[in-house]
């Protein structure tokens, strides 16, 4: 680092407010296109597996990795669980692009597999900080055959201390027709709402454990019953969340 780039950053960091470009000190034409385009040039990554966790005979994970600049990533989700042998699984990949502070559209596709057949749906929706802090995931689906869904989820940290944070999240399943191959029924789904406790060592890895609580709906909890499964279930599940 150069003593121009060296002047600019300690005066960034001792700033009272935002600089402006009449503000900044005087650099070389290329070093001022330079700082100007950092933050729109600069790629950078994460992959974090928000739950990797045992439960009653159980494993389940959800995990997301992004790689892309502050405008613009490329976005891969996944969650599912292995039950006595059977997997359940989705897999979806965005284009995702900020329109807004805090705020991100999301446009791609998913891939279920699993239990049952397949199935491939076009994706398109939103996530985000909405007030107070809650974090929002909105994305509906569109699949082969006039198929459709909507996924909702709404998660929030809860700081007890700098290292123990309590994290409640819930989570909804619509969709437009049953489906008997994969135990999924017309409208409201399923639901599930989790209250988890976790203690972060590091930042970038925190064991947990915590309570959550499942209900299918409708034909979903007949689908459910006639397999030999329960409609409605509450669990005791001890995980990691990790990231890096």
């Amino acid at each position: 680092m150069n003593a121009a780039w060296l002047a600019l950053v300690l005066r960034a960091g001792l700033a009272e407010e935002p600089m402006s470009p009449a503000s900044m000190p005087d650099l070389p034409p290329a070093a001022m296109a330079d700082v100007m385009q950092m933050h729109d040039d600069a790629a950078f990554g994460m992959l974090k597996f928000d739950q990797l966790e045992h439960g009653r005979g159980d494993w389940r994970w959800e995990a997301d990795a992004w790689y892309g600049g502050d405008f613009d990533k490329f976005w891969l989700r996944s969650e599912g669980e292995r039950d006595g042998g059977r997997l359940d699984a989705r897999v979806e990949g965005f284009w995702d692009h900020a329109f807004a502070s805090f705020w991100d559209g999301q446009l791609g596709l998913r891939r279920d597999f699993g239990a049952g057949p397949p199935r491939s749906w076009a994706a398109f929706g939103v996530q985000g900080l909405a007030p107070y802090w809650f974090e929002v995931q909105a994305t509906a689906y569109l699949g082969a055959g006039g198929r459709t869904a909507a996924r909702l989820r709404v998660e929030y940290e809860l700081l007890i201390t700098q290292r123990l944070i309590l994290q409640p999240e819930l989570e909804v399943n619509l969709y437009g027709r049953s489906d008997p191959p994969r135990r999924v029924g017309a409208g409201l789904s399923d639901a599930a709402f989790g209250l988890r406790l976790r203690y972060e060592i590091r930042r970038e890895f925190a064991p947990y454990l915590g309570l959550v609580r499942t209900q299918r709906f409708g034909r979903a909890a007949d689908f459910a019953r006639a397999a030999g499964r329960d409609a409605a279930s509450t669990e005791l599940v001890a995980g990691l969340r990790f990231w890096f």
